[in-house]
């Protein structure tokens, strides 16, 4: 499978990212970038956005980014620096590059902005399995 195709097809099969919103924006091998819109329902009782929707969006770009390669990839280790507190409302933009690629273990940087605003920076670590997409 064409890895361009498969984040398209992750998506499809990802009912946790549809209710999110989330909108495949550009993909390339190695690169994935996304679009979402903070809901009222994903607020905390603080009312700003649950840290767990900007986990949510980064590691689904990860997770995408990591298995454009065509081959099944899963994370083994993530984590996420919250920047900016969000509203409901705002618009975010994720993307996904492939930093390093060490036999099946890969890493990659997810940055996170509003409008031009860095809100949230997700590193994660992928391994990638012998099974090919298809």
């Amino acid at each position: 499978m064409d890895g361009k195709e498969i984040p398209k097809k992750m998506l499809s099969l990802d009912p946790f990212s549809q209710w999110l919103g989330i909108e495949i924006l550009e993909c390339e091998v190695g690169k994935v970038t996304l679009g979402m819109t903070v809901r009222p329902e994903m607020l905390n009782s603080m009312g700003k956005a649950h840290g767990g929707i900007t986990y949510s969006l980064a590691d689904s770009c990860f997770g995408f980014t990591a298995n454009t390669h065509g081959k099944y990839a899963v994370s083994i280790e993530t984590s996420i620096n919250h920047i900016e507190a969000l509203e409901a409302g705002d618009y975010l933009i994720a993307t996904c590059t492939l930093n390093e690629t060490r036999n099946k273990v890969g890493f990659n940087i997810v940055e996170i902005y509003k409008g031009k605003t860095l809100v949230a920076l997700f590193k994660g670590v992928v391994y990638r399995t012998n099974k090919n997409w298809e």
